[in-house]
C-alpha cells in the first residue's frame, strides 16, 4: 500500500489535505482512492478499482485502508503518539552510494509516470536546483543514460 500527499488547501487556521492511496494485491488487482484529511477526520472521497470491487469487497475496503491511511494522514500528536525531534532533511548518503540512490529514485518515478525530479527532491530533501545537480552527477557516474547523444 502506498499513500502519497497530493495537495493541501489552507483557509485561515484550517488546512485540508488530499492523499492518493494505492492498494495493490499480488494477483494484479489494484484499488486507487482519494482520501481527504480535514481537522482530525479522514474520509475517502473517490475509489477506483481494477477489476471492479464486489459489494462485499467494498464493505471491507474501510478496514483495508484504515490503519495505513491514519498513519500517513493524521499527524502523530493527534494520534496520541509522542513526538520525536525531526531533522529538516533526511540523512542521505554521500558520494557514489548517494548518486546510485538518486538514479534509482529517478528511474522508479519515471517508470511510474511521475515527475522524476520531484521524486529526487522528496527523497533527498534538497531544492530543485540541487536535485538536478545530483541527477547530472548520477548521469556522469553512469547510473543513468546520457541526456543527449554525443556527436
Amino acid at each position: 500500500m502506498s499513500v502519497r500527499h497530493a495537495w493541501a488547501v489552507s483557509a485561515g487556521s484550517t488546512t485540508t489535505s488530499w492523499f492518493d492511496v494505492r492498494l495493490a494485491f499480488p494477483d494484479g488487482a489494484r484499488v486507487d482512492a482519494l482520501a481527504v484529511l480535514s481537522g482530525a477526520d479522514v474520509r475517502v472521497e473517490d475509489v477506483r478499482a481494477r477489476p471492479p470491487l464486489s459489494l462485499d469487497d467494498l464493505a471491507v475496503l474501510a478496514e483495508w485502508l484504515e490503519h495505513p491511511l491514519v498513519e500517513a494522514c493524521v499527524p502523530a500528536p493527534a494520534r496520541g503518539a509522542p513526538t520525536a525531534p525531526r531533522r529538516a532533511r533526511s540523512a542521505w548518503p554521500r558520494g557514489r552510494e548517494g548518486r546510485r540512490l538518486v538514479a534509482q529514485e529517478y528511474r522508479t518515478a519515471r517508470d511510474e509516470g511521475g515527475d522524476p525530479v520531484l521524486a529526487v527532491m522528496r527523497a533527498t530533501g534538497h531544492s530543485r536546483r540541487r536535485s538536478l545537480r545530483l541527477i547530472g552527477q548520477a548521469r556522469d557516474e553512469g547510473f543513468l543514460a546520457p541526456r543527449r547523444a554525443r556527436r
